[in-house]
């Protein structure tokens, strides 16, 4: 173990901190700090700074724990604070705890609700697995004895009298129904206590049943009448059967904890993407690295070729691509240059690039993917609700089944009657478990959420999952949506009198206070013409209309026709020009000042290269596409004759665009609204299915069931065939589930009895309740390789 592993081993300490290098305390949330094998210091001054990092192994050697320690972010950053970890059910996903235990409804072990980039030991599959071999082990002599008389020559029944072989399989049985067994135990007693009857609690009773009987039968076989004992009058004992049912049990256990542990790899290799450390480039010019969670907004950060981006902001300087594949599932690099905004976690190419930090720690977008998957993960899609009612009646059913078969078996069964009456009703008990109903949609919403997360396509909850393949009318918003969303100028038409120049510069100088895509072209316009801009009194933003203020005195105003109709400015001279424009797919924006119309600006919006292939595969598999938006008919319609979009719904206010969305909804559609603006907020809500595009606004995003992180359409076609590959999955596995239990059930109660002479032994139930199980996680992983 080297110096710095030590000191990374000795307990935290308080805020105040030991300089390595010439002892003095210092304030660890002001001095200057280095990072060495994941262990921080702080120094009193840059010249201790340097002097360590000349030689770190010099300073970091073993020291009392009274003097220093390793700092925690919250010592550097005491506003940051770590979020408690919360443990939550994967079956059951509203109960949430503060420590890991066992769910009270199904038993099974609680799991992180947030998940982390280490991978880190499961201490329930550990725990498992250590019983499971012990239990396998005793398994096998276990056995042996048990199925003496079928070897040949009867080895075993030579050295050992019947007795002796009874007793000797209760000492091999004991530990493993009694420890081995336990966890089961436990849980069936919980699930009591809880009125919450579980597959514990059928294993619980089965396993106590045939363990409970054999001890009573080797301890005191004379109490038991004719009925218990066989043809040779011996009393018959299932030390086997129970010590096997364990040990498959506990074997189906271990599996499908490994397989369960698969269904968030999707997610860990998200987590385990963003880097440790950042280079920091300070005011004189100077560059250090610091550790990624002291990373600031504002702070000047240096990508070097072929490291990750630390976190989201833009680029002030340099040109290189950047790999964008892991958030957009698109595999071309994206060139970026001063002004283009990047993602943390993203590859740099060969260029250098430094850019600004706008959004650390939860704020960036791989922490927000994360959050959104985890949610999605953890949520209940509606067909869920199929499994927990039959699950809600199966298990008293199935006790009740239990009980017939004793009662019938015991009544006219053959001889030995009674040991025939437990030991099926044991299999009946063993063969039920209803894990793998439970586990059915669950698995496949865990895995379905990771994979999306890989292809760009983030679900908010598993009810969009399962919703999104029933869509059969997208509406999209026009800009930002179908087009790039960074609109240009295209014309300046002033009337007599006026010039170009003039009406930028107005313009310009009006839309400075504007957040709309239109005004940013406007003004950039402005900007590469180097003209000068204007103060602005009285700036007012009219929703949906366009912007209005007080330039040198005189009233102006810059957006639709509506906006200048209710000022009372005539446009007329002005609107065979505007309907020229807006049918070569321009924007067109009416200036007026002093009360007098004076020109109009035309903007275009390029529509985006993957809008066309994306509404052809959508016209493929049915869905009607409809375009809404604020804009002109003429202006819509030009757009919608490039796409072959079905219909257009133009000139609508974004009050109103919940409103065409609820007109659909009432004619039978299942409608998916595609916007990326705070004004599609309320629309994306109302649909049944919001889909926000991911290069668009927060509010959007929060509002949506999907995100498509890189804001096209085609991931729209890519989230359907993962909502229509997942449905297929549940459907399996709950076919699975319920034809098993259906089948497994009257076969181990002795249906083919009567007619074939068959019976199914408790073992051959435990083995198929386990794989079960197993076979619907392992369906559920097959997700993972879908092609989409």
């Amino acid at each position: 173990m080297g110096p710095s592993e030590i000191a990374a081993s000795e307990p935290q300490a308080g805020p105040a901190a030991i300089d390595p290098v010439c002892g003095m305390t210092v304030d660890p949330r002001k001095a200057p700090f280095l990072s060495v094998d994941g262990v921080t210091y702080a120094f009193c001054c840059e010249h201790c700074m340097r002097t360590f990092q000349a030689n770190p192994a010099k300073y970091t050697r073993p020291v009392p724990v009274a003097q220093t320690a390793p700092l925690r972010t919250a010592d550097l950053h005491p506003g940051i604070a770590a979020p408690p970890i919360e443990w939550t059910c994967p079956m059951h996903p509203q109960v949430v705890r503060s420590e890991p235990g066992t769910c009270p409804i199904c038993g099974m072990a609680l799991e992180p609700r947030t998940p982390t980039a280490a991978e880190g030991e499961n201490a329930e599959l550990r725990d498992m697995s250590r019983r499971f071999w012990f239990a396998a082990i005793v398994a096998v002599p276990l056995l042996a004895l048990a199925m003496s008389d079928a070897l040949p020559g009867d080895p075993l029944g030579h050295l050992l009298s019947m007795k002796a072989r009874v007793w000797t399989e209760l000492v091999l049985a004991t530990p493993v129904c009694l420890w081995s067994a336990w966890p089961f135990y436990v849980r069936a007693v919980l699930s009591l206590e809880n009125r919450n009857l579980n597959m514990f609690t059928l294993i619980g009773l089965g396993v106590s049943v045939a363990y409970g009987y054999s001890v009573f039968a080797a301890v005191l076989p004379a109490a038991f009448p004719p009925s218990f004992r066989g043809s040779s009058g011996e009393v018959a004992v299932y030390f086997e059967a129970a010590g096997l049912i364990v040990t498959l049990i506990l074997l189906g256990q271990v599996l499908e904890l490994r397989a369960r542990s698969h269904t968030g790899a999707a997610i860990k290799k998200l987590l385990r993407l963003a880097p440790n450390t950042a280079r920091r480039v300070r005011a004189g010019g100077s560059e250090e690295d610091v550790p990624l969670d002291s990373v600031q907004v504002g702070d000047a950060l240096r990508v070097r070729p072929g490291e990750r981006v630390p976190v989201d902001g833009v680029v002030i300087d340099g040109r290189s691509y950047v790999d964008e594949s892991m958030v957009t599932g698109e595999a071309i690099p994206v060139e970026k240059k001063a002004g283009e905004r990047v993602v943390g976690a993203t590859v740099n190419g060969q260029g250098t690039l430094v850019m600004r930090a706008d959004k650390v720690g939860s704020e960036t977008l791989l922490s927000r993917i994360v959050a959104m998957v985890a949610e999605a993960q953890r949520s209940r899609a509606p067909i869920q609700k199929l499994a927990d009612v039959v699950s809600g009646y199966f298990v008293p059913a199935v006790v009740i089944v239990s009980v017939l078969t004793f009662a019938a078996w015991a009544i006219v069964g053959p001889e030995p009657k009674m040991a025939h009456a437990i030991i099926n009703a044991v299999a009946v008990l063993i063969i039920a478990c209803p894990c793998a109903l439970g586990l059915a949609t669950p698995m496949s919403i865990m895995v379905a959420a990771g994979k999306g997360a890989t292809i760009g396509v983030l679900f908010k909850n598993a009810e969009a999952i399962e919703v999104l393949r029933d869509v059969d009318t997208l509406v999209v918003d026009k800009t930002g949506t179908l087009t790039e969303g960074k609109p240009r100028l295209q014309a300046a038409v002033p009337l007599e009198g006026h010039d170009e120049a003039e009406l930028l510069r107005l313009g310009a100088s009006l839309e400075r206070g504007s957040e709309h895509p239109l005004g940013a072209a406007v003004l950039r316009s402005a900007e590469e013409r180097g003209i000068a801009l204007l103060d602005v009194d009285g700036f007012t933003a009219v929703s949906g209309k366009g912007v209005t203020g007080r330039i040198e005195g005189r009233s102006v105003a810059l957006g639709s026709r509506p906006l200048l109709d209710g000022l009372g400015i005539d446009t007329s001279r002005l609107s065979g020009r505007a309907e020229a424009l807006r049918a070569e797919a321009q924007t067109v924006m009416f200036l007026a000042a002093g009360g007098q119309a004076i020109g109009l600006l035309g903007v275009a919006d390029a529509i985006k290269a993957s809008t066309p292939g994306a509404i052809r595969a959508l016209h493929d598999e049915g869905v009607r596409v409809v375009m809404l938006t604020g804009d002109s008919r003429t202006t819509a319609e030009a757009v919608a004759r490039k796409l072959a979009v079905d219909e257009v719904i133009a000139q609508v206010l974004p009050d109103q665009k919940a409103e065409v969305i609820k007109r659909l909804q009432k004619s039978g559609r299942v409608v998916a609204m595609a916007g990326d603006g705070i004004n599609d907020a309320p629309a994306l809500a109302q649909a049944q299915v919001g889909i926000a595009m991911g290069t668009g606004t927060d509010v959007a995003m929060e509002s949506a069931g999907v995100t498509l992180v890189k804001g096209d359409l085609g991931g729209i076609v890519r989230a359907r065939k993962l909502s229509r590959a997942t449905m297929a999955n549940i459907k399996q596995n709950l076919f699975f589930a319920f034809v098993y239990n259906a089948a497994g059930v009257p076969i181990a109660a002795g249906v083919l009895y009567p007619f074939f002479g068959l019976l199914l032994s408790p073992i051959l139930a435990a083995a198929a309740m386990s794989f079960s199980s197993v076979s619907v996680v392992t369906n559920a992983l097959r997700l993972r390789r879908a092609r989409l």
